[in-house]
């Protein structure tokens, strides 16, 4: 048996141990993708492996072989840093995702789901990188497809019937809703990037109308929503909302999370300066936090 053969083996086995157990975050561990490798960013040395042999794995009348057979070759691809290929494959990966997860009760596939979005945005972004440095095109033709994906993810988290329970636990009775706010903050940074910033209300309508943004448990995401959407009423002109939501993120944002203030920060500032105020504490943080980046 191949070294090939031997990893697809186990990524399988790996799959189906962690579905049979329905633990959340194991799933989403067996779906991470390797980091890209350097040595061979334009995809040469690729082997042949025999492209387009289907997996077969179900699951409690759930197949899963797309997820699988995807899962595996983008890990290979990963492996020999064939970063365009690992999106194609990644990408698949995720529309596969996608339909198991509308078909499957409950929220338990929500970390396996947020894996997913992140790892989707981030080879994207490397996938475009690639297609820059080797045709000098920049068109953001992968992160364009990775919208449509998460704007998938997107709608089967927020069209679910079942009632949000903040607090309660991801098991086959939990509203997919609880997953929503992370994959909103995920499609705000990539509409940022693409300079799409009309499309944020498509998310913000559907999410405050359900009041989403604030009973959603996970203070990580709430401070980044508040964050994104402080910016976007900045480009609005609108210095008062921004000024609000941007204060909220700042205050409660990490305490060691340093570059994220600094991020915060950014946008606060000016905000505070056209409204007239001069806050001093956050101008000695922002400053001071400058100058030891630069002594470094």
């Amino acid at each position: 048996m191949s070294s090939y053969q031997q990893r697809r083996k186990l990524k399988k086995d790996e799959l189906k141990s962690a579905l049979s157990t329905k633990d959340p975050y194991r799933v989403a561990a067996v779906l991470e993708i390797p980091s890209l490798s350097s040595s061979s960013s334009s995809g040469a040395g690729a082997v042949d492996r025999g492209i387009g042999k289907e997996e077969h794995l179900k699951i409690d009348n759930v197949e899963w072989g797309g997820v699988l057979g995807n899962l595996i070759e983008a890990c290979e691809c990963a492996l020999e840093g064939n970063v365009i290929k690992c999106y194609e494959a990644h990408s698949s990966l995720h529309s596969s995702l996608n339909s198991v997860f509308a078909s499957t009760p409950g929220n338990w596939l929500l970390p396996a789901l947020h894996t997913t979005c992140r790892n989707t945005h981030t080879i994207a972004i490397a996938a475009d990188v690639q297609h820059y440095r080797t045709t000098g095109r920049n068109d953001h033709s992968k992160l364009q497809n990775a919208v449509t994906l998460l704007q998938e993810s997107f709608s089967k988290t927020l069209n679910d019937r079942k009632e949000y329970k903040p607090g309660a636990p991801l098991d086959e009775n939990g509203s997919k809703k609880a997953g929503v706010l992370y994959i909103v903050n995920r499609l705000f940074a990539m509409y940022f990037r693409l300079n799409t910033l009309r499309l944020c209300k498509n998310l913000l309508r559907p999410i405050e109308s359900r009041s989403l943004h604030e009973v959603s448990e996970n203070k990580g995401d709430k401070v980044t929503y508040r964050y994104y959407v402080g910016r976007l009423a900045m480009f609005e002109d609108q210095y008062d909302v921004a000024e609000e939501h941007l204060d909220y993120a700042l205050k409660h944002c990490y305490r060691g999370a340093r570059g994220n203030k600094k991020r915060i920060l950014n946008y606060l500032l000016p905000v505070k300066l056209l409204r007239g105020r001069l806050p001093t504490q956050y101008c000695k943080f922002y400053f001071l936090h400058k100058k030891k980046t630069l002594l470094l």
